[in-house]
């Protein structure tokens, strides 16, 4: 049950996101703006729902299935990519870097514990 209502919490973002591009037409997609929803109110909130946890743990193994349809969708459109090589390259190698290390910092940022109490007990080993 708990699985569910997470869900449907998620779902329920998705669905605010999606009112709010609407409504306010915002230039994003209606699933990044359910998602930027979700950050404010876990941020607000301070505090992780149960639900939301479990249904985001259920997803995690699913997500290169989510990214599969918009990568299967550039070569509907490879025609369009014609001369234009370089700058796709350079888009995709810097876009991944920025990824990386923006997932990076958060990650050393937001987690809990430490870094220099972590370099701490390093020295502290014989």
């Amino acid at each position: 049950m708990t699985l569910l209502r997470g869900f449907l919490w998620l779902l329920g973002f998705q669905l605010l996101g999606q009112l709010a591009v609407e409504w306010l037409a915002l230039p994003v997609s209606p699933a990044m703006a359910g998602l930027l929803l979700l950050l404010a109110w876990l941020l607000v909130t301070r505090r992780l729902n149960e639900g939301v946890a479990a249904a985001s743990q259920a997803l995690i193994p699913l997500l290169a299935m989510l990214i599969m349809p918009g990568v299967v969708g550039v070569f509907f459109v490879i025609d369009e990519f014609a001369g234009h090589w370089t700058a796709v390259m350079v888009a995709l190698v810097l876009g991944t870097l920025l990824s990386v290390l923006t997932t990076f910092w958060l990650m050393r940022r937001l987690m809990p514990g430490d870094a220099a109490s972590l370099d701490d007990s390093k020295e502290s080993r014989p």
